[in-house]
């Protein structure tokens, strides 16, 4: 009896320490609207890497999650997910529907339409990120003041897999 006891204390253990390291290191979200629509639709259920912008910068073409100085029904800061289209020391120009990232036009085989909105001019500064969800036609991103660029210690990790549904398990890009 005393071993069974001693053994089901150490699994319960071992239970509570794996708990801990999955998740100091990833965080599991579900997508809440159509923003980054056709790369990820609602209720997609992703698993988000909050260890890797610990010891890198985000690039561009990253998914990321953050928290918003928008406020969600109940009060608290709104989790967004947006692609990064450019980071710290990058010109980005968006003019007659082109985006443009260093003088070049950006290849976006991610997003649906062809016309994305906006007059863009500026350099991103340090610490921070330009962002804009793949649905350009219905993303509040970057290139709106109300959000703006988006600094790094609001950005909660990369959101790297996805697990529901089913049919479309698998890494993000």
């Amino acid at each position: 009896m005393k071993n069974e006891i001693i053994e089901w204390i150490k699994t319960i253990i071992l239970s509570l320490v794996i708990a801990l390291i999955i998740t100091t290191f990833v965080k599991p979200t579900i997508v809440k609207n159509y923003s980054m629509s056709p790369t990820l639709q609602e209720n997609d259920f992703l698993i988000i890497n909050r260890f890797l912008y610990k010891r890198s910068a985000p690039k561009r073409g990253d998914i990321v999650v953050f928290q918003s100085s928008l406020k969600t029904d109940n009060g608290k800061d709104k989790l967004l997910i947006k692609r990064v289209i450019a980071v710290p020391g990058d010109e980005i120009i968006i003019k007659e529907g082109q985006v443009y990232v260093n003088g070049t036009m950006l290849e976006e085989d991610y997003i649906s339409e062809t016309y994305t909105e906006g007059d863009i001019d500026i350099i991103v500064p340090e610490n921070k990120i330009f962002v804009m969800g793949d649905n350009r036609g219905n993303s509040l991103d970057s290139r709106d003041e109300i959000l703006g660029l988006v600094d790094f210690d609001v950005i909660m990790g990369k959101a790297f897999v996805r697990l529901f549904p089913f049919n479309k398990i698998g890494l993000l890009k």
